[in-house]
């Protein structure tokens, strides 16, 4: 750990599975950080490539950082609570190591919290998205011909906005302890981790944009945004019980239409990838929402 005092600390958590061939370069970056007060830990989950000897080789060359070697896969939510409860930084990143930090990521987003107040939970950044050699693919928000985010992300309170829409690349999240502790970390029930924590932090916690580029989001066909919408989706048991965590936490008929337009999406998905139980699972959850359209109806028909 760095002598820095006066700097919050900032804890990594750092996840591998059989990130072997992304593993140093994802490493490195967190080498590069310009932010001096520094907490590492490794977790790897059970991998079956090389990614265990990497992991080894560096944190026998950096003793402070810690590294968890866990004897069997466990998923991502748990594989991150365990390094969470291990941690005691301020502010926490869950860190894929197939992705890149960029050198000044920590000290702008640490920047940020200090610039926003105490009762944001979580500051959130643009991300460049690159191929599995590294070449820039594209930018994760849309930009105007003046570089301008066009539209331009939401701040603050924005529980309406996560039920409505995905807008937050979750590899650029920089997480406040406190509103994870509050939410007791990740819900270990689910397949994936970052919509439940929107919905959950975001109806009692604010969220910041940090307008820049401060991460690498790495596109390759085993990553879980590669995963979603097929058939057998593994996820999108977790995406309807996050809807269902959600229901139960709106409290104005804005925040009920935006879940609405969300669940009516995921219907439509549900259907097109022939997920027929999830659809009717779906379609029920419309009725609660007393949101039900024809076509809704006809489409949980088809299933």
């Amino acid at each position: 750990m760095s002598s820095a005092p006066h700097l919050p600390l900032v804890s990594i958590v750092a996840l591998c599975y059989n990130h072997a061939r992304f593993l140093e370069v994802a490493l490195d970056s967190i080498l590069a950080q310009t932010y001096p007060n520094l907490e590492v830990i490794l977790v790897d989950d059970a991998s079956t490539d090389d990614s265990a000897a990497i992991l080894r080789r560096y944190a026998a060359a950096h003793p402070h950082w810690q590294l968890h070697l866990l004897p069997e896969n466990v998923g991502n939510c748990r594989a991150f609570n365990h390094g969470f409860r291990q941690s005691a930084g301020e502010f926490i990143v869950d860190f894929a190591t197939d992705d890149v930090l960029l050198p000044a990521r920590l000290s702008q987003q640490v920047a940020q919290f200090a610039l926003v107040g105490e009762r944001c939970g979580m500051v959130y950044s643009d991300a460049e998205l690159i191929d599995e050699a590294g070449r820039h693919v594209r930018y994760h928000f849309r930009r105007n011909a003046r570089g301008q985010l066009q539209p331009y992300p939401a701040s603050g309170l924005v529980f309406a906005d996560v039920l409505a829409r995905y807008f937050i690349s979750t590899p650029t999240m920089l997480m406040r302890r406190a509103t994870l502790e509050e939410l007791g970390g990740y819900d270990e029930t689910l397949a994936y981790e970052d919509f439940d924590f929107w919905v959950r932090a975001s109806r009692n916690w604010e969220f910041h944009l940090l307008p820049d580029v401060t991460t690498q989001k790495r596109l390759h066909p085993q990553s879980m945004s590669r995963k979603g919408y097929r058939p057998h989706d593994p996820y999108l048991r977790s995406t309807i019980r996050v809807c269902q965590k959600a229901l139960a936490l709106c409290r104005t008929d804005a925040e009920r239409a935006a879940l609405a337009g969300r669940v009516r999406w995921e219907l439509r998905q549900a259907v097109r990838y022939r997920n027929c139980p999830e659809a009717r699972v779906l379609y029920e959850l419309l009725s609660k929402l007393r949101a039900v359209r024809p076509l809704d109806w006809l489409l949980a028909k088809t299933c």
